[in-house]
């Protein structure tokens, strides 16, 4: 945690208005928002911001940076610089590692690793399986209980009721889950893959109803016990008019920027790189997921951060492994977005950090002001900057937005008051700190 001034930035407050304003920070917290704070007495590092747009760091509540086990695509140090480029600087990480997260010793393990190696604050899931029941409960600190219903193939795959059923049933921990209906995968996966391998083949055999099919599911459970369920990566029209009729006050949800941005269109023009899981969809789906976004069915945005390399993504369908890194981009696209007046920056600072802090029970993050943490970002929303991949941190070293024109990118990245990026050098000296939950919410 570190002292630092921030000078003459356009600081968004958790009003939705702007202030041309200096911000003082104090051992990692904000302290004073004025219009021009005293010259320091000290030798206090200072940032010159120049007018660039203040946010709140961005908190991605849902990536997978393959570490351990998986380090050939991605690890904690490459995935957190890929955070700090991306004005990211608090993630929550999911369970499919090797080994899997599914005990306290390795939640403990990954915990160490990420202290050795994260530039930007962390935390961790902990992965359900049909035999693990007493760890779901126990395990700590965590953001939660991760449960895959369909399009996995590890141990952590709890498809049906009855094994689903006690896991809601026992105790309070937010759940937050893949909703995709496994036997219906597997059924449309035997009968189309004898057929002809079309580019979009992945998203017809994964459809719409496996999602909805799920999802439903999770919310018969979730109103049976009033258990506290988080939908992860919202990915059809279907499923948001679902909840736009039928949303208790403890369900949340999430969609990433691919599937309000991207659809199956994309499989023709990029290949295997646009596939993901749950798959890409429709023109429809994505109009229907920006409305349930901007009026509130869907909660937040999440990035679902899976990062393969390009030689295992060049292989054939159905070997091609899914998923697309995001961590990078998803705050540009967003704000690019907002450029366009598809929604406003205050909207994105909501649904990208306030309502994530909110969510997960988050204290003291997602917003500016005196006694938060300082975990910020500065942004410039006048200049365009093409997807590069020689300027991607990833360790996959690819996006799908390879080309997009977008605004918004990160200039200085700040982390409990400690610059962790600035204008494409990285403080390789910084560490993140671990995420601690308030679950008494949940």
């Amino acid at each position: 945690m570190s002292d630092l001034w921030i000078r003459n930035a356009r600081v968004l407050l958790p009003t939705g208005e702007w202030q041309l304003a200096d911000v003082e920070v104090r051992a990692g917290k904000i302290v004073a928002i004025a219009d021009q704070l005293p010259a320091a007495s000290d030798d206090t590092p200072e940032v010159q911001a120049e007018g660039l747009a203040l946010l709140p760091g961005v908190i991605d509540p849902q990536v997978h940076f393959r570490d351990p086990g998986l380090t050939h695509k991605e690890d904690l140090h490459t995935a957190s610089r890929a955070c700090a480029r991306g004005g990211v600087t608090s993630f929550m990480e999911m369970p499919n590692t090797k080994p899997l997260t599914t005990t306290q010793a390795i939640l403990t393990e990954k915990l160490a690793i990420a202290a050795e190696k994260s530039l930007v604050n962390y935390a961790f899931f902990i992965g359900a399986t049909p035999e693990n029941h007493p760890d779901l409960h126990t395990a700590t600190p965590t953001c939660g209980i991760k449960i895959f219903m369909g399009a996995s193939h590890s141990p952590l795959m709890v498809p049906t009721e009855p094994e689903l059923e006690p896991i809601f049933a026992a105790g309070r921990r937010l759940i937050a889950v893949h909703a995709e209906d496994q036997p219906r995968i597997l059924a449309r996966r035997e009968f189309m893959l004898a057929g002809p391998h079309v580019p979009d083949l992945h998203s017809a055999i994964q459809d719409n109803e496996a999602a909805l099919l799920a999802t439903r599911l999770a919310l018969k459970l979730s109103k049976k016990y009033q258990r506290r369920l988080h939908i992860l990566h919202l990915s059809t029209g279907d499923e948001a008019l679902l909840l736009r009729q039928d949303k208790p006050a403890w369900v949340t949800t999430e969609v990433t920027p691919q599937h309000l941005l991207l659809n199956r269109d994309a499989y023709y023009e990029i290949g295997s790189l646009a596939q993901m899981n749950p798959p890409l969809r429709t023109r429809w789906d994505n109009e229907v997921l920006w409305q349930a976004l901007l009026d509130g069915v869907i909660d937040c945005i999440a990035t679902d951060h899976a990062p393969h390399t390009l030689e295992e993504k060049a292989q054939p369908y159905p070997n091609c492994p899914s998923g697309m890194p995001g961590v990078e981009t998803s705050l540009p696209l967003m704000l690019t977005e907002a450029q366009k007046g598809r929604c406003t920056v205050a909207q994105v600072a909501q649904w990208m950090s306030t309502n994530v802090a909110k969510i997960f029970g988050i204290a003291n993050k997602g917003k500016i002001e005196p006694g938060y943490d300082a975990d910020l970002v500065l942004v410039d929303l006048d200049r365009y900057q093409l997807v590069r991949r020689e300027d991607l941190q990833t360790k996959c070293g690819w996006s799908p937005f390879e080309g997009w024109n977008l605004t918004g990118w990160p200039q200085v990245t700040i982390v409990g008051g400690q610059i962790v990026y600035d204008r494409g050098q990285f403080n390789e000296s910084v560490r993140g700190q671990a995420l601690q939950f308030d679950e008494s919410g949940w």
